[in-house]
């Protein structure tokens, strides 16, 4: 039974910022020209992540779920080490939390998870290598049955990096919405958040110079950086020193909350792959950083192909606001995902949606932002054999994806199926389960196309007549690395 209790670890599974690597002896062979060949691809050696303080609810319960997949040319050796981030009280800058907080994974190819309760579970840093670095995915979900932000709370943990968008974000009365910044590095990180409205830049009284001290997480609460109370707003996270991990905790006291990850880069074309096909409203929010106005084609790839829904066939964003559309029960049933198109390609855009389920008095919320495409190959960890739902949209093409169900936590035989989805189509596929599952496991896709594929994962269940959800888009898994061949031994490049 592969079951580590987070109380050994200090919460265990808080990962965060994807650092590769590639293995580092070079391959014999060249061009004959005596040129360097193309680049060849080879897995990480050192994989960073980052995972946010799960919550501040006495009556959260969070599992957290470690998974790296077979990946071929990988080390025999390697490790897993997880370390709660300090507070940013609680240490001073130059201490590193304790080192004894390790959690030991499963062989790659087999999923591990841990839990904790209560509001004092910290956020976490961890490091893979060797053998458990390539693609090394961890998901971590809070369940919350009341208050604040009930419901299910998802979030896959993340790389570091400088730059963060969040549309969908807010500092309604209603809503309290947190960015998460976590630094995993040994050096202070220094970081800015700037907050866009429906009128522009909102004025901001702390949101500069925000110091992150090594190896801790800071929650910043959003109503504390503006008097402006609005319902949409477009977070910026930019970070002028260091790096960090961020996420935003968007909770409402009517209709639960859950994370909202940043979006995408800024783009002429966007996709927010696997909208719920019983989603009861979907609210569109969308920002450009370019001081021009832009008009955004709204159309859903639904199973039958791309449609355009009625009364909302654009939605304007003026240059530095932002903008939101009500799109009602867009998806009617049908699985769905929205793919938005710039009149302007030069003006780049950011978006999410928040998706609500249920009736009135009895709904929960999540959010989809813009996501990156799979890649040659994406991991979802922590699925049940019921409450999961994967999606998959083509909107440039038909592709062909390869989809893989590990063994579970406790038990079980891996499974694989291949799909085909047709062009500008979402289906919400039938996955392949363990065979004797027992525990959770974890999917990884593999497009064997060339066409852009885009991907969500759903995990679903029902509290008291509710249905909480989350969703978490799949973007590539970073478990490979592009090295440049060359007619030199590579073998003792430091790291």
């Amino acid at each position: 039974m592969n079951r580590t209790t987070l109380s050994l670890i200090a919460g265990a599974t808080a990962l965060a910022a994807v650092t590769g690597f590639a293995a580092v002896s070079a391959p014999d062979a060249g061009t004959t020209d005596g040129t360097a060949a193309a680049s060849a691809r080879f897995p990480v050696e050192r994989t960073t992540l980052l995972c946010p303080r799960p919550s501040g609810s006495d009556l959260a319960e969070t599992t957290y779920t470690s998974f790296t997949p077979l990946t071929k040319g990988t080390e025999d050796t390697g490790k897993a080490v997880l370390r709660p981030a300090a507070e940013k009280t609680d240490e001073k800058p130059d201490e590193k939390p304790d080192e004894k907080a390790v959690l030991e994974p499963g062989d790659p190819g087999k999923p591990v998870t841990g839990d904790t309760t209560g509001a004092d579970a910290p956020a976490l840093v961890g490091t893979a290598e060797g053998r458990f670095a390539p693609g090394w995915t961890v998901q971590q979900t809070t369940e919350v049955t009341a208050g604040t932000g009930r419901g299910l709370q998802g979030v896959a943990c993340t790389a570091a990096d400088t730059e963060f968008w969040f549309p969908g974000a807010s500092t309604d009365p209603d809503r309290t919405d947190y960015v998460h910044l976590t630094n995993p590095d040994d050096s202070a990180a220094v970081v800015d958040i700037e907050l866009y409205g429906e009128d522009g830049a909102l004025k901001t009284v702390v949101g500069e110079g925000i110091t992150v001290p090594p190896h801790s997480s800071e929650p910043v609460l959003l109503s504390t950086l503006t008097e402006e109370k609005q319902t949409d707003v477009t977070a910026h996270v930019v970070v002028r020193s260091g790096r960090v991990g961020a996420a935003v905790q968007a909770l409402d006291a009517e209709v639960g909350g859950d994370w909202l990850p940043a979006s995408a880069d800024p783009s002429g074309t966007l996709v927010l792959p696997g909208i719920p096909k019983d989603a009861t409203a979907v609210r569109l929010v969308a920002f450009t950083p370019r001081d021009a106005d832009v008009d955004l084609k709204v159309r859903l790839a639904s199973p039958s192909g791309l449609i355009t829904p009625a009364g909302n066939e654009t939605l304007h964003v003026k240059g530095g606001m932002t903008s939101a559309a009500d799109l009602g029960d867009l998806t009617r049933g049908e699985a769905g995902s929205l793919v938005l198109t710039a009149s302007d390609s030069t003006v780049p855009v950011v978006a999410a949606v928040r998706v609500l389920r249920g009736d009135a008095g009895e709904q929960e919320s999540a959010f989809i932002p813009a996501a990156r495409p799979v890649g040659p190959r994406a991991t979802s960890a922590g699925n049940t054999a019921e409450g999961t739902t994967l999606s998959v949209t083509a909107p440039e093409g038909t592709a062909t994806v390869k989809v893989t169900a590990s063994a579970g936590t406790e038990g079980g035989t891996p499974a694989s199926k291949t799909y085909t989805i047709k062009s500008g189509t979402t289906q919400d596929i039938e996955v392949p389960v363990p065979a004797g599952a027992k525990g959770t496991y974890a999917l990884t896709l593999e497009p064997r196309s060339d066409t852009p594929v885009y991907a969500s994962r759903t995990l679903g269940t029902t509290s008291d007549g509710v249905p909480f959800f989350t969703v978490q888009p799949l973007p590539d898994d970073r478990g490979m690395v592009a090295v440049p061949e060359s007619e030199e031994d590579l073998s003792v490049l430091q790291r």
